[in-house]
């Protein structure tokens, strides 16, 4: 595409430098991948500046710069713009033929919920025969391939990448979790949501936004942003949901458990919800309140997207929600053995939330044994906050590490313990493979587990380097060897 052309997508006030009758093979904001033909766009991030990296990037090929002030050393052409990243997505898509135009785009933001809301969308439009492409936390789906997800919100260049390959997969719709980062650093910015849901707000994030007002004022954004043709679906029993959609143009269908909406549930327990939304009965295998928000926000998200109700409550049956979620371990073996859930909680109010679900199901003689540790380099004021709330829930508490990046594990183990009360019984076993394995060698038949923070992840990040580290299979190895020895396989097992 010629640079002339790339650049009707932009809506900045420009100064160009040069010839623009050029070809532009590639777009790259990272010198290191810099092809010949590039348009290389300098973008400054936390702790970098692409600018620094310009005479790289012409050294490897780039025939034109898009960039914020001009640099006197180079000859090729330069776009002379007030803000790059806000440019970057624009001109991607416009690179690779507008595919966002030719699908519809559902997007989810909130601090707990947004894959199993995305993952639930996905799922029942899928299960109506609608052809959808899933980008979020846990993976990506683009037809009918699954793809590693390395953020929940790409980078506009590979978001750009992906909508143009689901286009050509044969996609009409594209679920999105939709993060705060994605949204203050303009990752988003030049896409038309048709839908956009809102799940919660609570602390998170912290060590990015400092502030849960910045917080919470990035996750506006995105509702600033629809058009008056979008629906804005909220949690309207969340204190941030008025926020939310105070500047919004589109027209907002507001959920509430609390305040006489017309959505009650009938049923939460183990085996799965059953819901009345207005005289239509909701029935899923998940478990919790919290979930309850989920399926409903996720129904009413396909209803506005056309999709059937009665066709959606059907399949909303078979629909098992995001891995790595509230997730029970099923084993292929005739002998009892514990419940056995993995969950991503991994800030209070998630922990929270699971903890309430699994105590509401707790049985007089079950143990409630949670299983959970805090991630280094982030928010440590929440880390005594989860050992209170780990202490209220359960009947024993393991404390262990989680992802530790470049923090002391024992650092963090030792944050966690100020929040535990006198009383408290709680054990620290910092290698996490080691504490899951001990928790379920102590067991018995009839106790609940959870093994919070880490979920859907297969990896453990220490030091800058993720070593493999699979919570479910961990536990589920540990279960099998101590609940299989005198048990008859019914078939291989499950992971």
């Amino acid at each position: 595409m010629k640079l002339q052309e790339l650049l009707r997508s932009v809506q900045d006030n420009t100064e160009i430098i040069g010839q623009f009758d050029v070809e532009i093979n590639g777009i790259s904001d990272d010198s290191r991948n810099v092809k010949p033909g590039d348009l290389f766009v300098a973008v400054k991030g936390n702790g970098f500046d692409g600018h620094q990296f310009i005479q790289s990037a012409v050294e490897k090929g780039a025939v034109a710069i898009l960039c914020e002030s001009v640099n006197e050393s180079i000859s090729i052409p330069q776009i002379i713009v007030e803000n790059t990243q806000s440019q970057l997505l624009p001109i991607a898509l416009r690179f690779f033929g507008n595919p966002e135009k030719s699908l519809k785009l559902v997007g989810v933001t909130g601090t707990n919920g947004k894959t199993t809301v995305s993952t639930l969308i996905h799922d029942l439009l899928s299960g109506l025969g609608y052809k959808a492409g899933l980008i979020g936390t846990v993976s990506k789906r683009i037809g009918s391939e699954e793809l590693e997800s390395k953020l929940t919100t790409p980078g506009a260049l590979e978001l750009a990448h992906d909508l143009s390959k689901m286009v050509d997969a044969g996609c009409s719709h594209v679920i999105m979790e939709v993060s705060s980062h994605a949204l203050k650093q303009n990752r988003v910015k030049g896409l038309d949501f048709a839908v956009a849901l809102f799940t919660n707000l609570t602390r998170d994030h912290l060590d990015y936004h400092k502030t849960v007002e910045d917080y919470a004022s990035s996750k506006q954004l995105f509702f600033n942003s629809l058009s008056s043709e979008s629906v804005a679906i909220v949690n309207a029993d969340d204190e941030y949901f008025e926020t939310m959609v105070s500047k919004t143009q589109a027209t907002v269908w507001e959920v509430s458990l609390q305040k006489g909406s017309g959505a009650v549930v009938l049923k939460n327990d183990a085996e799965g919800l059953r819901i009345d939304l207005d005289g239509m009965h909701l029935n899923s295998p998940l478990s919790g309140i919290f979930n309850a928000y989920n399926i409903i926000q996720a129904y009413l998200a396909c209803i506005a997207l056309g999709a059937n109700q009665h066709g959606l409550a059907l399949t909303l049956e078979t629909c098992k929600g995001a891995a790595g979620r509230l997730e029970k371990i099923k084993l292929n073996v005739s002998s009892s053995y514990p419940f056995v859930f993995i969950d991503y909680a991994h800030t209070p109010d998630a922990l929270e939330n699971v903890s309430k679900t699994l105590k509401g199901i707790q049985k007089e003689d079950q143990e409630l044994i949670i299983v959970f540790g805090c991630g280094g380099n982030r928010d440590s004021g929440k880390r005594p906050i989860m050992a209170g709330i780990a202490e209220k829930y359960a009947t024993k508490v393991i404390i262990t590490s989680d992802n530790p990046r470049f923090e002391s594990p024992e650092i963090i183990l030792d944050d966690i313990e100020k929040g535990f009360s006198e009383t408290a019984k709680f054990q620290r076993i910092t290698d996490r493979k080691q504490a899951i394995e001990f928790v379920i060698s102590e067991s018995n038949v009839d106790d609940l587990i959870l093994i919070a923070g880490k979920g859907h992840e297969t990896y453990q990040e220490v030091e800058g380097i993720r070593y493999p580290m699979d919570d479910k299979l961990i536990a589920t190895h540990a279960m099998l060897q101590k609940y299989a020895k005198q048990a008859v396989f019914t078939g291989k097992e499950s992971f």
